[in-house]
């Protein structure tokens, strides 16, 4: 993996990382932090495949979770055959932008979870895609599913890639891992980002580039009261960038471009809320803060009454992990938004 001193390298049947600099002492932790997140290893997979003896340093399998590593080791891990998941396929309506053998492209709707969860067992992404690939679906992490290689959260609408093939699954997750897939989001947000406005150039994190363009660089992590949100900090945490280009200005609102760097969970609703132009319509991290009628009445109940973070991811972009051909995909944006934005216009 460019850019760090980690790395990982897959063939159809054999996942291959390098531990990176200064690892946790165990096994099982080094692998965790150093597996990339995108590569359908959970913690409790990696302990299995240990104990099942599928995990090797030099040619020696090491079945201790414990056992110590260090940076440089390179760990291989058999996978094994995919097996059938419980969960269970769905005849939901896909809006597919591209698909081939190796993946599929499609414009994800406002109000559909991605994966199955405990509140959410059912109408999920991943119940429509197994429906839809059926025996396409070569087996991804050792079981028989779709490759989720990035997430969206339930209320943003727009492009998802999901591969179909083991193989695709870590090409694809490579890509993401070292920022080299093209995401861009278009974001309607409360104010109006200005490189001159005093107190965003106060916001710890937030700079500008050239351009305009907000760039704002911070950790993020679980908050500590809330396990459902994200927090900003500046210490711990996971690395998260984002640039935001304002595309039109409303006076008391915004069209945005934002760019991800990094693709950390919500990273676009927290940093906008942390630079004071959290996304209109975010209840979890806009607060209580409502539009003004100084816009005009029918603009302010628009934005007012919006009910779901304004975010949609509108363009991604990666090679493609069979034969390298660039692909790049845009989606229009969905009815609610569009209609926000005639409101403001008008």
């Amino acid at each position: 993996m460019s850019g760090s001193s980690s790395g990982v390298f897959v063939s159809t049947d054999c996942l291959s990382v390098r531990i990176g600099a200064d690892p946790p002492a165990r096994l099982d932790k080094a692998l965790a932090r150093d597996v990339p997140e995108a590569a359908a290893l959970s913690r409790t997979r990696i302990a299995r495949l240990i104990a099942g003896g599928a995990v090797a340093r030099a040619g020696a399998a090491v079945t201790d979770p414990k056992a110590r590593v260090a940076e440089g080791d390179v760990i291989e891990i058999t996978l094994g055959a995919a097996a059938e998941v419980e969960t269970r396929p769905q005849a939901i309506p896909l809006d597919v932008v591209y698909e081939d053998a190796a993946l599929i492209v499609v414009d994800k709707p406002v109000g559909m979870v991605v994966h199955p969860a405990p509140g959410t067992p059912e109408g999920t992404l991943v119940n429509a895609l197994l429906h839809h690939c059926g025996d396409s679906l070569s087996g991804i992490g050792g079981e028989r599913r779709p490759g989720i290689v990035h997430r969206i959260d339930k209320d943003t609408s727009g492009l998802l890639v999901a591969a179909k093939t083991d193989r695709a699954h870590h090409a694809l997750a490579a890509q993401f891992e070292r920022h080299s897939a093209e995401r861009a989001y278009l974001a309607i947000c409360h104010g109006v980002p200005d490189a001159a406005d005093p107190r965003l150039r106060g916001v710890r994190g937030a700079s500008f580039e050239p351009g305009g363009v907000l760039k704002l660089t911070t950790q993020l992590a679980r908050h500590r009261t809330d396990r459902q949100r994200q927090a900003v900090c500046f210490e711990g945490g996971r690395h998260a960038v984002t640039r935001a280009r304002v595309l039109e200005g409303f006076g008391g609102a915004a069209l945005l471009e934002c760019r991800l760097e990094t693709g950390r969970t919500h990273q676009i609703r927290v940093h906008m809320a942390h630079a004071g132009h959290a996304l209109i319509g975010d209840a979890v991290y806009g607060g209580r803060r409502r539009a003004g009628k100084a816009m005009g009445a029918a603009a302010a109940e628009a934005l007012n009454g919006f009910p779901r973070q304004a975010l949609h991811a509108a363009v991604l972009g990666f090679a493609h992990p069979e034969d390298g051909r660039p692909l790049r995909f845009e989606a229009d944006l969905p009815a609610d938004m569009a209609g926000l934005l005639a409101v403001l216009r008008g």
